[in-house]
């Protein structure tokens, strides 16, 4: 029998992945967590083989918690299933430790061969997701640009962001030029966008 933990924000899908891959006789759900920050925590009391994890979750976000859960449990493998797939999300999921990286429209039969290719020590990736992360390549920013940039996402004038960051306003201002310009942008609010499409957020 394959444990499995489901991580979700989402209680509707956590019920319904829980219900799909209940049928299958080899695989039994032995718990549920919403947030990001109870996953690791989870994995030392209840041992699951592997954990289905979303990406975008209050506490911490599926890729933190996808290293919290290798450190923690080395043994317990992870699989990213998520709404959003994104070169840059798929990159660095499987840096963090992910076994595997699945969208949420993959057909339930697929999913739970996926879950039993990653519990018996394999690595699985969407195939099309894993071209366009080869074709995507990199993200060109730096982490300090990174920052800025999801700092800049909840708006604020420089000098917020300054305060927030503990950097010089010219520093910041700095970072988020070459952040504009390496995402081929206009503007700060776009290089945001695009940055966080791209999965480099």
């Amino acid at each position: 029998m394959i444990r499995l933990l489901l991580a979700d924000d989402q209680a509707l899908v956590r019920g319904a992945l829980a219900a799909l891959l209940s049928l299958e006789g080899d695989l039994e759900v032995v718990g549920e967590v919403s947030r990001g920050d109870e996953v690791a925590e989870a994995c030392r009391t209840l041992r699951p083989d592997v954990v289905l994890m979303d990406i975008e979750m209050p506490g911490l976000d599926g890729i933190a918690a996808t290293a919290a859960v290798r450190r923690a449990v080395p043994g317990t493998r992870v699989l990213v299933v998520t709404t959003f797939g994104r070169p840059g999300y798929l990159r660095r999921a499987m840096e963090a430790g992910a076994a595997g990286f699945v969208v949420k429209d993959t057909p339930a039969r697929e999913l739970a061969d996926v879950v039993r290719r990653v519990a018996a020590g394999l690595r699985v990736v969407d195939p099309a997701l894993a071209a366009e992360s080869l074709a995507a390549g990199l993200t060109p920013l730096t982490d300090r640009e990174t920052e800025v940039l999801r700092a800049a996402r909840d708006g604020g004038t420089v000098a917020d962001l300054a305060a927030t960051l503990h950097l010089s306003e010219g520093t910041v201002r700095n970072h988020l030029s070459a952040a504009i310009g390496k995402t081929g942008a206009r503007t700060r609010a776009e290089a945001v966008r695009l940055a966080d499409t791209n999965g480099w957020l």
